[in-house]
């Protein structure tokens, strides 16, 4: 039987196994999408030397990979309450493979950085519509006791993909050639994407087919929970795309920054886990505002104090465990019949981030002549998330009977 819950609308109480499934083949495609964003970042000295870039068009090439969704991730949203959830999902992770292979393209023909940027803004696209959708279909699928494990999965498939690049991407450009990693980085989009397709099962009650707009109430919501989103992964992403290149300026051999991301990856999908059980015993806000101020120190860190190791361990454990909080938030903030054009909305603003912040944080390496110049400036945004969590939580209490439906 059904049974009706708050903030989660109708839950229904199917078989599970075909819901695993979909949600085990999302998470394989994020893992996909983690180990495209980070090529650049974790071959970034080699790139700076082939292509002759500085910090700030490094980190302009990185933060390409993300631009799409300042105007992907709205539309995204409306073109699932239009087509249905299965033609943008499947077909965004299509687009994550198919821009892998421009890319990787691009690096063995020699055709450019614009080229490259270009390969990586198409997969982008392709990124951008599976985030919008990853946290609508668990939401649409889980209830309130397993929602927070299924979101924990998906964010730390994430991370994984970006640990397996800095473990596997270094020795295949140093044997192989800068173009045969990106060529992993295509191969892998497209087990994923092919997985993915065969594995779909749709949600036990779909959402109607239309292109109802959340109400205002609830667009401010989740464009807060959005900017929560923004500033947390602006320390995230940045602390990923720097570091390499702040330990290599430090004289650190290779081997150290490998061991830093896999620290702060690996660990990701446990201290999530580990964050939901702890908020639920001592609250959300207590977790959340640990994990961020930890996530600024651990971030903003091995600019003051070179303790790599240290630094990875802490980034990869405490301070990820406010991730699938915030998402869940995210994803909360809209009524079921609204998660997909709210999801949009969410995740338009976290993308405004991922596209300057690399640039603007490569601009505050230049400027402080060091790439822990971005690491401080980075790790700083995420404080802004602390006063954003409260004023979320006061208009929710304002008005809660609009999310309860």
């Amino acid at each position: 039987m059904p049974s009706r819950l708050p903030l989660y609308g109708t839950i229904a109480m199917p078989s599970r196994l075909p819901l695993y499934g979909t949600i085990a083949t999302l998470a394989l495609t994020r893992i996909a999408f983690g180990f495209q964003l980070q090529t650049v970042a974790t071959l970034g000295p080699d790139l700076m030397l082939a292509l002759a870039l500085d910090f700030a068009a490094l980190g302009g090439l990185i933060g390409a990979y993300l631009a799409p969704g300042v105007f992907v991730a709205l539309p995204s949203g409306f073109l699932a309450r239009r087509f249905g959830d299965r033609a943008v999902a499947v077909g965004s992770a299509w687009l994550i493979a198919l821009g892998g292979v421009l890319a990787a393209l691009a690096v063995q023909q020699e055709w450019g950085s614009l080229a490259i940027a270009l390969g990586r803004g198409l997969a982008g696209i392709g990124a951008v519509g599976m985030s919008v959708m990853q946290s609508k279909m668990a939401a649409d699928r889980f209830g309130p006791k397993d929602l927070p494990s299924a979101m924990a999965v998906l964010l730390g498939a994430f991370p994984i993909g970006i640990g397996l690049a800095q473990v596997v991407l270094p020795p295949v450009a140093a044997a192989h050639g800068i173009a045969a990693a990106f060529w992993i980085g295509a191969a892998a989009a497209a087990f994923a994407a092919l997985c993915f397709t065969l594995a779909w099962t749709e949600a036990p009650h779909a959402s109607p087919r239309t292109l109802a707009w959340p109400s205002l109430h609830e667009a401010t919501l989740v464009g807060i929970a959005g900017l929560i989103w923004m500033v947390y992964n602006a320390a995230w992403f940045n602390f990923m795309a720097w570091m390499p290149s702040l330990l290599a300026a430090r004289g650190h051999p290779s081997w150290v920054a490998d061991v830093v991301l896999s620290l702060g990856t690996w660990a990701n999908f446990p201290a999530m886990l580990l964050g939901g059980w702890a908020a639920a015993r001592f609250g959300r806000s207590f977790i959340f505002i640990a994990g961020t101020v930890v996530c600024t120190l651990s971030v903003a860190g091995p600019a003051v104090i070179d303790a790599p190791i240290l630094w990875g361990i802490i980034f990869g454990t405490i301070a990820a465990m406010p991730g699938s909080l915030i998402v869940e938030l995210g994803a909360l903030s809209c009524r079921p019949e609204n998660r997909a054009v709210g999801m949009g909305i969410f995740y338009i603003t976290y993308y405004v981030g991922g596209a300057i912040m690399p640039a603007l944080c490569g601009a505050a390496a230049d400027w402080a002549g060091d790439p822990g110049g971005a690491l401080v400036l980075a790790g700083l945004v995420a404080l802004l998330g602390i006063p954003l969590w409260f004023l979320h939580a006061r208009l929710v209490a304002s008005r809660p009977a609009v999310l309860a439906g």
